[in-house]
């Protein structure tokens, strides 16, 4: 019987082949299955490790699996994997249809993430086997992308989404960091894989994005990569403009429409944030924290393009 917050046998069959095998006689895995929704369920609940219900086995077998599969990539793996499949349908499937369009837009904006005390207090140290653990650079502002901005001990994310309000990429900072700072990097990391030969797709059509986004250097990085930009400008901006009368130039094309478009990253956060991990951080180590917005992102893309038999018509 499937209980709540775990995977149905359709989500099943379909990651089950992108999981590593099992190991040799003294090294097996334990049953991927009832780890996995361990994970899930501790990621829905946010319940601390310790808690999990004994159904999913020792909370140390959970733990670890979740932690190990966070930092050598295994669970970012099974993200693109699902990326991969989507993609080489139909990128957008019925929605680009419907809109009657070609063009292959993202959105981007930021969440920040309230952080628990259980997420402070990491070693500054790196772990003895780094880096294997995944411990990754220490930031100069901020360490295990942890900071203190007004809602006080805060993670922020910055995502990429779909038109399907899907997780595309993402980074994680300090919670003071800025939006504006942050949209090259994030834009730089997307890379979505195709099936077969050739390079991964990492130049959208179109990017839309909030005022936080409005800047000549985000603008200018657009036009030299021959993308069109949905951002809305701020009113000082235009003031500005208007100010310097001719020498302010002609104001930044913009698409109403398009911008409205824009909610889909809004629709994708608040599918993130029903997961009480990544509405609240509980995880210590940034990397961990990442693995457990992988694991949220995998449910989504899962529940997105896996159809269940009662779905079928």
């Amino acid at each position: 019987m499937v209980r709540r917050h775990e995977l149905t046998d359709a989500q099943w069959r379909k990651i089950e082949p992108l999981l590593p095998a099992g190991g040799k006689p003294g090294g097996q895995w334990a049953d991927h299955r009832k780890v996995i929704n361990g994970v899930l369920f501790r990621a829905r609940t946010g319940v601390p490790w310790p808690d999990l219900p004994e159904r999913y086995g020792p909370w140390q077998t959970v733990y670890e699996r979740h932690r190990r599969w966070s930092a050598d990539g295994t669970w970012k793996t099974v993200l693109e994997e699902l990326q991969i499949e989507a993609d080489a349908g139909d990128p957008d499937g019925a929605l680009a249809r419907d809109a009657e369009r070609t063009e292959w837009a993202v959105n981007i904006d930021s969440t920040s993430c309230r952080a628990h005390q259980h997420a402070a207090g990491a070693p500054r140290r790196s772990p003895a086997d780094y880096p294997e653990k995944g411990a990754g650079r220490v930031r100069a502002d901020g360490r295990e992308a942890l900071g203190r901005s007004r809602g006080g001990l805060t993670s922020k994310v910055h995502l990429l989404s779909d038109d399907r309000a899907r997780p595309l990429t993402w980074q994680t900072s300090p919670g003071q960091r800025g939006d504006s700072p942050m949209f090259v990097p994030v834009l730089a990391d997307l890379r979505i894989r195709r099936r077969g030969p050739g390079r991964p797709r990492s130049r959208p059509d179109r990017v839309r994005g909030d005022k936080a986004y409005s800047s000549r250097d985000n603008r200018a990085y657009l036009r030299r990569r021959g993308i069109k930009a949905t951002i809305a400008q701020p009113d000082d901006q235009r003031a500005h403009r208007k100010r310097r009368g001719r020498a302010g130039g002609r104001p930044p094309a913009f698409d109403k429409a398009q911008y409205r478009r824009r909610s889909a990253v809004e629709r994708c956060v608040n599918k993130w944030k029903q997961f009480r991990a990544v509405a609240s951080r509980y995880d210590k180590r940034d990397y961990i924290f990442n693995g457990t917005l992988t694991v949220a992102a995998i449910v989504i893309w899962l529940r997105d393009t896996v159809q269940e038999p009662s779905e079928t018509p």
